[in-house]
């Protein structure tokens, strides 16, 4: 393998990102862009592990000289290391690096067991059908130019790096992007209504890349507070998206956190006994309209998940709501999850649902947002906050804010700007407009009202002018446009399980 000659040493952070995106684009060609992620974040991860090793190392020798034991060094390192395990090791295997990678990375993982199992996800990087050995050789290349140590990059700067591939990709990937990512200033937002403080407990059922859990940290520490006291939990059904979030989590420094593999609906593992885990802070961005969601299990649903009742068989939204609610603390219990307009307005099993969602006081908002915010989506999106003990001003009320004139437009998409974010967090938590005219608005929904329109949250329907007609025609275009969605992503599994089992079409 032919090695790079950059001296590794101290990048400006546009030098950190433009190293990493270098990487990625060795890749081009033998892999598909919407798997980039799959390939770099674990070749990434690798070498900070072993970069830190090695600075953790010189510590142990400064303090202890020729005194210094394996058992005193141990101490040292955050991660132990096998023998022929460190990026050394693999960067001078020239022939089946593939096979060499491999086994490092599973030898480090079942060192580590309690804080590593799974974190390298499943790529096999000794199949060089699928990497070739140039293709593995420039994207080890890549990496070997920059140390990654805490004295040549520190935290933040590795955080936002990561952050930014993760974007990036999104990016190139489009709307496959939308399993793991989700737009920072939406997250931003979010985390800003939840007020996240010291010492709470936090959970995403539907993790991701670990986006949400990572903005609590950043916003308790922005607000002064002890970050380090968080106690974070995530729940997450794809491997290598569960694996990226463990990942995420470590190179944003941070090391006391709870990142579980699995099914969230049939098997729930942030759990207290037999029961769910109750959190202070219940917050997710989860996959839309999910088919198959396994409703045959709740209708005897050992978790007490059905506070309201069983949802659709073919849609899984309110099952994720009830779901997050269900996990929320007595007392200080919070939820924040973005769903699509669909949920505040479909009738059937769902309309039942949110009718009792509502008449228990769970809800305190509904927030709109402007369209075309996501890599995944084009359907209007809405922010749902619940809460178990809302403020007396608001008990048996909806606060409804409509945001949807609230933000930047983009090329590709629009985008909320640091003003935007402020404007509609005020708005939530003041119940105002602290910006005049400056395109949000907003009301407070008594319960008779509501109860006058049938339990429908369509925002168009309590503060704009309206007519039923109106927002009937609006409720319907949403409805067809989440049914074209919902129709293509059908189309788009039976497309590959058609080029799976060889139809050319």
């Amino acid at each position: 393998m032919t090695l790079s000659t950059t001296e590794p040493g101290h990048l400006s952070q546009r030098q950190l990102e433009s190293t990493l995106w270098s990487a990625a684009n060795a890749l081009r060609g033998p892999v598909d862009p919407g798997d980039f992620k799959a390939y770099v974040f674990p070749v990434m991860f690798f070498k900070w592990i072993s970069d830190s090793w090695d600075h953790e190392r010189v510590r142990a020798i400064e303090d202890f000289g020729d005194a210094l034991t394996d058992e005193i060094e141990a101490d040292y390192h955050t991660f132990a290391i096998p023998d022929g395990c460190h990026w050394v090791d693999v960067i001078e295997t020239a022939h089946q690096t593939g096979v060499k990678l491999d086994n490092a990375m599973q030898r480090i993982q079942q060192a580590n067991p309690d804080a590593l199992a799974g974190v390298f996800g499943d790529v096999q990087w000794a199949n060089q059908e699928r990497l070739p050995q140039t293709a593995l050789a420039a994207l080890l290349n890549s990496f070997h130019s920059v140390r990654l140590d805490p004295d040549s990059v520190n935290g933040d700067m590795l955080g936002s790096a990561y952050e930014y591939l993760l974007r990036e990709f999104a990016e190139a990937s489009g709307k496959k992007a939308g399993e793991f990512f989700t737009p920072r200033h939406v997250v931003h937002l979010l985390v800003k209504i939840l007020a996240p403080k010291p010492g709470d407990t936090i959970a995403d059922p539907a993790c991701g890349s670990g986006g949400m859990l990572v903005e609590t940290v950043t916003a308790v520490k922005e607000a002064g507070g002890d970050a380090r006291t968080l106690h974070l939990h995530g729940q997450e059904i794809n491997l290598t998206t569960s694996a990226i979030a463990k990942m995420n989590l470590y190179l944003h420094g941070l090391k006391e956190f709870k990142i579980v593999r699995g099914d969230s609906f049939r098997e729930p593992k942030l759990l207290d006994g037999d029961g769910l885990q109750k959190f202070d802070v219940v917050i997710a961005n989860p996959p839309f309209s999910l088919q198959n969601w396994g409703a045959e299990g709740w209708t005897n649903d050992p978790y007490s998940r059905v506070i309201c009742g069983v949802p659709p068989a073919k849609n899984g939204d309110y099952a994720w709501i009830q779901h997050m609610v269900a996990s929320m603390k007595e007392d200080t219990g919070r939820v924040g999850v973005v769903m699509p307009h669909g949920v505040l307005f479909r009738g059937g099993k769902e309309g039942a649902i949110r009718e009792c969602l509502i008449r228990k006081d769970l809800l305190e908002a509904v927030i709109g947002l402007p369209n075309n915010l996501f890599y995944s989506t084009s359907i209007p999106v809405c922010l749902l906050i619940f809460r178990r003990q809302k403020p007396a001003e608001r008990r048996d009320k909806v606060l409804f804010i409509d945001a949807s004139k609230r933000f930047v437009s983009g090329k590709n998409q629009n985008t909320m700007s640091d003003e935007d974010i402020e404007v509609i967090d005020a708005a939530y938590k003041q119940g105002k407009d602290i910006d005049g005219e400056g395109g949000l608005s907003l009301r407070l929904v008594g319960m008779e009202e509501l109860e006058e329109n049938g339990f429908d949250l369509n925002i168009g329907r309590y503060i704009k002018t309206e007519s039923v007609g109106e927002a009937n025609v609006e409720e319907a275009l949403i409805a067809y446009q989440e049914s074209r969605e919902r129709l293509a992503a059908v189309e788009e599994v039976l497309a590959d399980k058609l080029k799976a089992a060889g139809f050319d079409f």
